[in-house]
C-alpha cells in the first residue's frame, strides 16, 4: 500500500507567492542594460546617469557595481530588485535583449532606447515597442527623463 503525503498551499501562501512575483513598485532602482563599449561610455555618464537627479531613481549598470557572485546571478537579482529597466539596444548585444525579456517576464516596465543610426538594426521581435531614438547624450537624457516621468513617475 502506497501512502502519499499531500501538501496544500493556503490562502496566505498564495498571497505570499503573488507578493513575491509582483514588480517592486517601491523600488528606487532602475536597471540599465546596455553595451559596455567605450563608444557608449558618455551615453551612460552624460545621458543616463544624470537621470538620478531628474527622477530620483538610481541608475544601476552592473559592470559598475562591486560584487562576488556570478555576474548572471547578480544581473537577475538586480533586475528583480528594480522598479523598471532601460534597455539600450545600440550595438545589438544579445545580453541586453535577454535582460529586457527577463524584466518583461517579471512584469517590469522596459524602456527601449537605441541610437538613431542603429534603429534599423533592432531585432524584429522588439520593433513593435516604442523605442526612444537619440543622437547625442543630452537628447537621450531629455527623452528618457520625459518617458520615465510620464510612464513610471518620480521616485523622489
Amino acid at each position: 500500500m502506497r501512502t502519499e503525503s499531500l501538501m496544500r498551499l493556503t490562502g496566505d501562501g498564495w498571497q505570499r507567492v503573488e507578493e513575491l512575483t509582483k514588480p517592486k513598485i517601491e523600488s528606487k532602482q532602475a536597471f540599465v542594460a546596455m553595451w559596455f563599449d567605450d563608444d557608449m561610455t558618455s551615453a551612460f555618464s552624460k545621458g543616463i546617469l544624470p537621470l538620478q537627479e531628474d527622477t530620483g531613481f538610481t541608475m544601476l549598470r552592473i559592470d559598475l557595481k562591486q560584487f562576488n557572485d556570478k555576474i548572471c546571478d547578480r544581473i537577475l537579482a538586480e533586475i528583480k530588485m528594480s522598479r523598471f529597466l532601460i534597455a539600450d539596444v545600440t550595438g545589438q548585444r544579445q545580453g541586453v535583449y535577454f535582460e529586457a525579456g527577463y524584466a518583461i517576464g517579471m512584469g517590469l516596465p522596459v524602456i527601449w532606447t537605441c541610437r538613431e543610426d542603429q534603429i534599423e538594426e533592432c531585432h524584429f521581435d522588439t520593433r513593435q515597442y516604442n523605442h526612444i531614438t537619440w543622437n547625442n547624450e543630452s537628447e537621450l537624457r531629455q527623452k528618457l527623463r520625459d518617458r520615465i516621468l510620464a510612464t513610471i513617475g518620480n521616485a523622489l
